[in-house]
């Protein structure tokens, strides 16, 4: 815990080093960092709710040779 803090301290004392329009471009790069993780896992929830959907078309004899690849 007190290593996070460290190094959240750290990272907030070098963009206040920074001048403004770097600091705006920090600021766009967390925000893309938080939609690339929600992208994922919304990715990954319509991932799950597919799989029902597409078993009979993935669960057939004709294919099964496929799984044991």
């Amino acid at each position: 815990m007190q290593a996070q803090q460290d190094n959240t301290r750290q990272l907030f004392n070098k963009i206040q080093r920074l001048p403004p329009e770097k600091v705006a471009v920090v600021d766009d790069f967390v925000d893309f960092l938080e939609s690339r993780g929600k992208e994922n896992s919304l990715t990954r929830a319509v991932e799950k709710l597919s799989e029902q959907s597409f078993q009979k078309v993935w669960d057939n004899q004709e294919d099964a040779e496929y799984d044991n690849l």
